[in-house]
């Protein structure tokens, strides 16, 4: 479709990728360039405040009003970056209100007990020695069952953050275990979307898709299964001596029994038969509500005057509860819904500046400038990762990361003989995995509230999510496992 500013869309799975013919190289970079000195001097020189506790948001909105600046100067429309935020904003819909119903769900699970009940029996199975790799291995297999690393890290991403700061492990490297399992279980399981969108895109079937990914994603979990058992081996926690006394103490602040699993069994139980997240989370902080007011009852009239106003509090605010170890009263603290909305901004400001980008035909053009100089076999897998990786952090979302990468480059594999599951594999290693290194991403933006660790924190410590790029880069320099089209 041509409209009168020489701007084409292209309708993919529910995404719109603009191609503006008359937007430069150059004009494409200028709002990247302003967005990053930005952020580099928030970083470096402001201590994260340039504006405020909402920097990182203001941030968003002023590279966004470049973008538009640039568009209006090649003839793109008000309205057509307008529409194009506002697909935008549609498409995270969903993902706000399950940050909602995941604050929700934190603050009831808190004062029901259920997430001290996981502190106090997990503390009494996993030791610090092997409590990294068991992370790994627990998100991984939750999140092949349920096909969502979001929700393994609601679920039991927070039991086990919850139990490795007791043990006194750091929490970026809780945080970083839990989110290599969770992104591990994401690509390999076939009722994740990304693991079904990236071989739509590149024109392939699921079960190839899938198979052929496991010559880069098993050993890159396993040097990540590696890493963190010799960290385990090696790090120094207070956790063995401390175990007694934690235990003690949350014996006595809360009602503590097996019985309260039976909300996050309903949970899973509700997800692994495949209802609505929304629905799933909603059941959960329902129940945990009724749990709270027939188990916690002590709990509640210590927070507030009456048991449903302490309830309230709990979906709504903030809940703190105070305990005999400095340890736990640390950790025994939710935001509920209110805790949220830091990140529900970042999320809507960063569409704000990927729609804007995506509506000028800025998006389009950096990425097929990339395809322009991919010569060789391995300069197009290059391209390839280094587009997903930038749409990731320009776009703020992993799907536009697979989409526009995966619709621009798709020819060239065909041209160069190369399976489509070259290109799908190389989405998912390089798209689905790193946008959760990208603060202001919708996924980066989700992980750190969830689990209530910064991305600068984690980062280091996601080692399945920023080694897998290299990984497919090192196949193809080596030639190993590059799949040609079959002739006939």
């Amino acid at each position: 479709m041509q409209d009168q500013n020489s701007t084409t869309e292209i309708q993919t799975q529910d995404q719109k990728i603009m191609v503006n013919k008359e937007i430069s190289l150059f004009e494409a970079f200028i709002p990247v360039i302003i967005l990053m000195c930005f952020l580099a001097y928030n970083i470096f020189f402001a201590d994260g405040v340039l504006f405020g506790d909402y920097s990182n948001q203001y941030i968003l909105l002023i590279g966004g009003f470049a973008a538009s600046i640039v568009g209006f100067f090649n003839k793109v429309t008000l309205l057509r970056m307008f529409l194009e935020i506002w697909e935008n904003w549609r498409s995270v819909l969903t993902p706000i209100f399950i940050l909602l119903l995941v604050g929700a769900l934190a603050g009831t699970w808190l004062v029901s007990g259920i997430i001290p009940a996981m502190v106090y029996y997990g503390l009494q199975v996993l030791s610090p020695a092997i409590f990294l790799p068991a992370s790994v291995i627990i998100a991984a297999i939750i999140s092949i069952a349920t096909g969502s690393s979001w929700t393994t890290s609601a679920t039991v991403g927070i039991a086990l953050i919850g139990i490795g700061s007791a043990l006194g492990i750091h929490s970026g490297m809780i945080a970083g275990a839990v989110i290599s399992g969770a992104y591990f279980g994401d690509k390999m399981s076939p009722l994740s979307d990304t693991t079904n969108l990236a071989p739509a895109m590149a024109g392939t079937d699921l079960f190839t898709h899938i198979k052929y990914m496991t010559f880069t994603t098993v050993p890159t979990i396993i040097i990540a299964l590696v890493v963190f058992t010799i960290i385990g081996l090696t790090i120094d926690t207070t956790g063995n001596a401390d175990v007694s006394d934690l235990l003690e103490t949350i014996d006595k602040t809360f009602y503590i029994s097996p019985w309260l699993f039976i909300v996050p069994g309903i949970v899973v139980g509700m997800i692994l038969l495949k209802s609505k997240p929304l629905v799933a989370l909603g059941v959960g902080v329902i129940l945990a509500a009724f749990f709270a007011y027939f188990f916690q009852s002590d709990i509640l009239s210590v927070l507030s005057d009456s048991d449903f106003e302490s309830i309230l509090n709990a979906v709504f605010s903030e809940t703190q509860i105070t305990t005999d170890n400095e340890i736990l009263t640390k950790l025994f603290n939710s935001g509920g819904m209110e805790g949220m909305v830091w990140t529900i901004l970042l999320i809507v400001c960063a569409m704000v500046f990927g729609g804007t980008m995506d509506a000028i035909g800025a998006l389009a053009k950096l990425t097929k400038t990339l395809l322009s100089i991919a010569s060789s076999v391995f300069g197009l897998f290059a391209s390839t990762v280094i587009s997903c990786l930038g749409l990731n952090i320009l776009a703020s979302d992993q799907y536009l990361a697979l989409v526009i990468p995966g619709k621009m480059f798709k020819q060239a594999y065909e041209d160069k003989k190369l399976a489509p599951e070259n290109l799908s594999r190389t989405l998912e290693d390089s798209g689905t995995v790193t946008s959760v290194l990208i603060p202001w991403n919708t996924c980066g933006a989700y992980q750190s509230s969830v689990l209530g660790v910064g991305v600068g924190e984690y980062f280091v410590y996601a080692i399945f999510n920023w080694l897998s790029p290299f990984m497919t880069l090192l196949f193809a320099a080596l030639k190993i496992k590059i799949r040609q089209i079959a002739t006939k």
